[in-house]
């Protein structure tokens, strides 16, 4: 009796979640045109999205600074792109925090750093993004604009493919497998094909001579940054999975079979027949 009481809540909750958070026609058209590398959904698909975006922004609290005026479009912009990692696997992914805080563009971030040495360094860098670990996400809204499906740049997928990372513990990359979204996927097969494959990609890294390393850089789908750490690689990937997929399947086929499976999302398959909007 407590359990069908409690669904009904939930279900109470979520109906008046949708209509309070729901985002009308015009602007999830916007929205939609803005970000073509989602045209691999299906119409249902789409549907889908849309419903988990009004959750998200029931859920999470969106902030500005430097004067960045905070607008519609900017909120269900990072929450379409925040959605569609978890479009499979639900917005408890993202339990757990619900802060997101948007600059007008990139920012600086100071970091405590140990080196090899075990000497602590103090760190000031800029950012485009920024996942604290039970806090909120920094985004720069320049860079969220960047997101245009031409190349593998995805600030938004990036930072919440950590926060999705950070669920399990400190950001690893290897994200939490939940037995009855997970059934087919052990931690050690995770760790067999991920770990083998960041190690390849440090290894590339590591041999591109100096005077090569900006054509490295700017040709590589998989962008450099990505060896500095295995939470990196996997955020770096989950953008190519979801934003140049068959590219990323044409290079990199066993990660992106992973990363597909952990999603529960195969969008290169879906675009072997592309999706036709209707007129």
């Amino acid at each position: 009796m407590l359990t069908s009481f409690s669904r009904w809540i939930g279900s109470r909750k979520r109906e008046r979640a949708l209509r309070e958070h729901a985002i009308g026609d015009v602007l999830w058209e916007q929205t939609l045109a803005g970000l073509p590398f989602l045209d691999w959904l299906d119409a249902p698909g789409r549907a889908r999205l849309r419903e988990l975006s009004s959750l998200f922004l029931s859920q999470k609290q969106f902030s500005t600074a430097h004067e960045l005026v905070l607008t519609d479009e900017i909120c269900v912009a990072i929450a379409a792109q925040a959605a569609l990692p978890v479009l499979n696997l639900g917005l408890e992914f993202y339990r757990g925090w619900v802060g997101v805080i948007v600059y007008p563009g990139e920012f600086v971030i100071r970091k405590t750093v140990e080196d090899e040495d075990g000497v602590v360094h103090e760190v000031v860098q800029d950012a485009s993004g920024e996942a604290w670990e039970g806090g909120p996400v920094l985004l720069s809204w320049e860079d969220v604009k960047l997101s245009d499906g031409h190349g593998a740049y995805n600030v938004v997928i990036h930072e919440f493919a950590h926060k999705i990372d950070m669920l399990a513990g400190d950001a690893d990359g290897r994200p939490p497998l939940i037995r009855r979204l997970h059934p087919d996927l052990s931690p050690r097969e995770w760790e067999d094909i991920f770990d083998n494959a960041y190690d390849r990609f440090c290894r590339r890294v590591d041999g591109i001579p100096e005077r090569r390393w900006t054509q490295f850089a700017e040709t590589s789908l998989i962008d450099p940054y990505a060896a500095d750490h295995p939470s990196e690689f996997f955020a770096v990937c989950s953008e190519a999975l979801f934003v140049t997929p068959r590219e990323f399947e044409s290079e990199y086929p066993e990660l992106y079979r992973l990363l597909a499976r952990y999603y529960r999302q195969d969008p290169a398959r879906v675009l072997a027949t592309p999706f036709t909007p209707p007129a």
